[in-house]
């Protein structure tokens, strides 16, 4: 496995170091991003994409804050990397940081690890990398199908859309009633009554 440091930037407040590791860049950023050094990150990842790397790892081990800027630098990569046929693969993020991408529903488009370890034996072949909303056995991967996510009321959503899957109205008896339908809306049920 090449481990060769590709290059780093920092500012006060945020570090990025790239480096190789097989078919895979790994991109460790630690310190803080936001919105005064989120062109810290989105540059090497751009550079990363550029030389060929369509799948990359970005160690969140140290990263101990991430606003809406940052949030956005890392969806612009994914979308860039899903383009080019890979994919931004999120490892060991902190409370603190993983809290901002629950609450903004990002962790649903990310494949989330426990360590940089779990998200390269996955790209090496170490799983079955199979998708789906499962936890891959041992690596500490949450993975989900493209399109898929959790509706609020805990029931899959097949289009993505988070809204949960529109339920008959049923009458106060029990029994249910009638869909509304539109003007002009003529059915074998309205003959017959």
């Amino acid at each position: 496995m090449d481990r060769g440091t590709v290059g780093s930037a920092q500012s006060g407040r945020l570090l990025v170091e790239v480096r190789e590791e097989g078919s895979s860049a790994v991109v460790t950023a630690a310190g803080e991003l936001d919105h005064h050094t989120a062109e810290l990150l989105s540059e090497p990842l751009d550079a990363c994409l550029a030389k060929g790397f369509s799948r990359l790892v970005v160690d969140c081990t140290r990263l101990d804050f991430c606003d809406s800027t940052g949030l956005n630098v890392l969806l612009g990569a994914r979308l860039k990397a899903e383009a080019a046929g890979g994919g931004v693969h999120l490892a060991g993020m902190q409370p603190v940081v993983a809290r901002v991408f629950e609450i903004t529903g990002a962790e649903l488009v990310f494949t989330v690890h426990d360590t940089v370890e779990a998200a390269l034996a996955e790209g090496s072949g170490g799983t079955d990398g199979t998708s789906g909303a499962e936890e891959a056995s041992g690596s500490g991967a949450l993975t989900r199908s493209p399109g898929t996510r959790e509706s609020p009321g805990g029931r899959e959503d097949p289009g993505g859309t988070g809204q949960e899957s529109p339920q008959e109205p049923k009458s106060p008896g029990g029994g249910r009633t009638s869909a509304p339908r539109t003007a002009g809306e003529d059915t074998e049920a309205d003959e017959a009554d």
